[in-house]
């Protein structure tokens, strides 16, 4: 494409690039550390009194050095979480190849990632990730960014730029026993630096373009942002920020739906239905004020408002989100020696239409206005007790209010939860940490009890043997309850003597009787240092999903003789002339008995010399083994996912060149077996390069790639076509 041989040529003046290697999931502390983690503490190490890890955000963390927050609400190092977690430094962030969250979090083992859309991504951990994925909890600086209409994630709404994220922390497992609700397969904690830590005056802009594929135009994309931050004295410090990020629509594919799995695929000669693709342009600014009080406590305001249109995939067909949509929120957070409290509120409210469904009564597509309301309340402290156990323990109150179109009868709920978790100090060489959650809905008859426990073996300062247990949970959204509206799906009635498009009404409904999912994990896990270099690990794990809630045709409401459609053309009998595939009736949502996931995840990384790291990983997802329903009802995740790269940094120039594998996959979340399929195995081939320049190395010019191979990707089967994408980007530090 010229533009982008145009922004290749533009950009190559100076350069810049993409993807430090991940410290991740290591669970061992190396030699060398300042405090052995074998050694019985004589008093078990509190909380600190800030949330945030204190590395300087200008050097890559070393792993002996990384601190964490998210496992259990509190600090603690890396190596004593009692989950598996990988940490994305800032240099990595900083560097990233992409504004897309996506393409930051895919060389996570374990991660899937589906880009569906130009402003549509999902996230999931130990599972496949189809549209308005729902079992993973994304967090900014622990306020939740879930979206409790849907259960899913936008991850447009983060207000903040990269050069704010100190660190990303992912939980690659279940964490229901300290998050509650929704953090199912995974958390994704995104830490923000304070004021203090970036004081100045920062600007970013980039513009590039992308490639076309099936005849179909590419596009630009540019992005801009900039933030201020100031200590005015020793008690106030303040931190603004702005930015915005546009990219034209991606290609839609064409042709007929692929599915190599015909015991799947019933009808193999669907063919892709025509839509207006959009774009996304989404805005953002945010604000944060701190004050420091004498005696160490800290207070904390922050508030800010993203935007964001373009199309949202759902079990329904597209949705596109009109311009004007924003969520904004609003933060207060107090925090002395241990003890932490605060509040927030999400706002969101925006309307959208759907590109494919058409109501049958007005013969105008489906429209969905939505305006809901959360409001959180939070408190947590940790107490040692004795010389060997330290208690953490906390709740919060959360009331949402909800007014959707396609969900009339919505309209709120309450929820309150209590954690507690103790971690026990055996000896130099065990550690073990026991804990569990409590939490009442308004909308479930029971309590929803979370148990974990974790047992720490170290046979050496830099080695970490890790047995644990998990139960977590997602509680059925306001959607999986509550939706109620009626498509029209166009049937072709000429081979039994009727019209070639008569228009059949498709009730979607919710579900009131639905229960939770649920999850049981089972995991061991080993991390380790070698030669005080390379950090390596590995993890295997069993997922039994109880329970899964997932949207389906309702076999109890199809079109029957005795029941047929409106204004039926031909007589009754003919209905069900096939016998067992009655015209459907009624899609919801139903919870499905019980199945089996099981993986492996592999890492190593390590520096090459003192300019060179290096990093490659391996993850494998079995085949999900359903009990007591058909395979056919889930979508299957890629079995094997490969990524390895290389960076580096020498005086004024630094770059990164990295390749990530994923296999094929088959996706059924899009209404029925006629629109199910299989995508592609595909190859991604990131790189990038960049030039320091000023006196103090203070603007940074730089060229990115992702795609670079210019493969045709299909991430999800209705989802759109990515090709390659080139950037220049100019950072300048005042």
């Amino acid at each position: 494409m010229k533009l982008v041989c145009r922004v290749a040529v533009w950009a190559i003046a100076g350069t810049v690039l993409a993807g430090v290697p991940l410290r991740a999931a290591a669970q061992a502390p190396p030699s060398g550390a300042q405090q052995s983690t074998t050694q019985k503490p004589t008093t078990p190490p509190p909380a600190a009194t800030t949330q945030q890890p204190t590395t300087p955000p200008d050097e890559q963390q070393k792993y002996e050095e990384t601190v964490v927050v998210s496992a259990s609400r509190t600090e603690e190092k890396l190596a004593n979480a009692p989950v598996t977690m990988s940490v994305i430094t800032p240099r990595t962030i900083q560097q990233a190849t992409s504004q897309n969250f996506a393409e930051l979090l895919r060389p996570i083992p374990g991660l899937n990632m589906t880009q569906v859309s130009a402003r549509d991504i999902n996230v999931t951990s130990r599972g496949a990730t189809g549209t308005l994925a729902t079992g993973l909890l994304a967090l900014l600086d622990g306020r939740s960014l879930y979206q409790d209409m849907f259960g899913f994630v936008m991850w447009d709404f983060l207000p903040v730029n990269l050069n704010e994220i100190k660190q990303i922390e992912v939980i690659r497992g279940p964490a229901s026993a300290v998050w509650g609700a929704n953090a199912l397969y995974g958390v994704v904690n995104v830490i923000s630096k304070s004021p203090r830590e970036m004081q100045g005056t920062s600007a970013t802009f980039g513009f590039g373009g992308f490639e076309g594929a099936n005849g179909q135009d590419g596009g630009p994309l540019w992005y801009i942002s900039g933030t201020h931050a100031q200590a005015i004295n020793d008690r106030w410090a303040f931190k603004l920020s702005a930015g915005a990020y546009s990219q034209d629509p991606l290609a839609r594919p064409t042709g007929t739906i692929p599915c190599d799995r015909p015991e799947v695929c019933l009808v193999k000669t669907t063919t892709y239905p025509p839509f207006a693709n959009s774009g996304t342009t989404q805005p953002k600014f945010d604000a944060r004020v701190d004050y420091d009080y004498p005696d160490g406590a800290k207070l904390s305001f922050s508030g800010g408002v993203a935007g964001t249109d373009g199309i949202m995939h759902s079990g329904i067909g597209p949705f596109d989100i009109q311009s004007g949509t924003v969520m904004g929120y609003a933060k207060a957070n107090y925090s002395k020696n241990a003890f932490r409290g605060s509040f927030f509120t999400n706002i969101l409210h925006g309307d959208a239409d759907n590109l494919l469904a058409v109501n049958p009564l007005t013969g105008k597509p489906i429209t969905f206005a939505f305006d809901t309301r959360t409001y959180d309340f939070e408190a947590s402290n940790v107490t040692p007790i004795g010389t060997h156990h330290a208690l953490n323990y906390g709740g919060n109150l959360r009331f949402n209010t909800f007014d959707l179109e396609i969900a009339p009868n919505a309209d709120n709920r309450t929820e309150f939860g209590v954690y507690g978790q103790d971690e026990m100090f055996l000896s130099n060489h065990f550690r073990w940490t026991v804990g569990a959650r409590l939490d009442r809905f308004d909308y479930l008859n029971d309590l929803v009890f979370s148990p974990r426990t974790t047992f720490l073996i170290k046979p050496q300062d830099n080695q970490t043997i890790r047995l644990s247990y998990n139960r977590a949970y997602r509680a059925q959204s306001v959607i999986n309850n509550w939706l109620s509206t009626v498509i029209a799906r166009p049937v072709d009635l000429r081979a039994l003597g009727g019209p070639a498009n008569y228009v059949l009404p498709i009730n979607i409904v919710g579900n009131q009787d639905l229960t939770e999912q649920s999850l049981d994990a089972y995991e061991i896990g080993y991390s380790g240092m070698l030669r005080n270099r390379a950090v390596i690990s590995a993890a295997f794990y069993v997922n039994n999903v109880k329970e899964e809630i997932l949207f389906t045709e309702d076999v109890h409401g199809k079109y029957t003789a005795a029941n047929p459609p409106a204004n039926w053309p031909l007589p009754p009998v003919l209905i069900n002339f096939i016998p067992g595939q009655s015209l459907p009736g009624r899609f919801t949502y139903l919870n499905f008995g019980r199945y089996i996931q099981k993986g492996l995840e592999t890492g190593l990384e390590t520096p090459l010399n003192r300019y060179v790291d290096a990093f490659v990983n391996y993850t494998f997802q079995a085949t999900p083994d359903p009990k007591d329903f058909d395979l056919s009802e889930l979508n299957l995740p890629p079995k094997n996912k490969f990524n390895a790269g290389m960076n580096f940094t020498y005086h004024h120039y630094l770059g990164n060149f990295s390749v990530g594998y994923t296999d094929d996959a088959f996706w059924q979340d899009v209404l029925d077996a006629a629109y199910h399929g299989t995508t592609k195995p595909y190859t991604l081939v990131n790189a990038g390069f960049g030039v320091r320049w000023g006196s103090k190395d203070q603007i940074t010019t730089s060229i990115k790639a992702v795609n670079l191979g210019n493969q045709t990707v299909q991430q999800h089967i209705f989802g759109d076509i990515t090709k390659r994408q080139v950037v220049g980007e100019m950072r300048v530090q005042f």
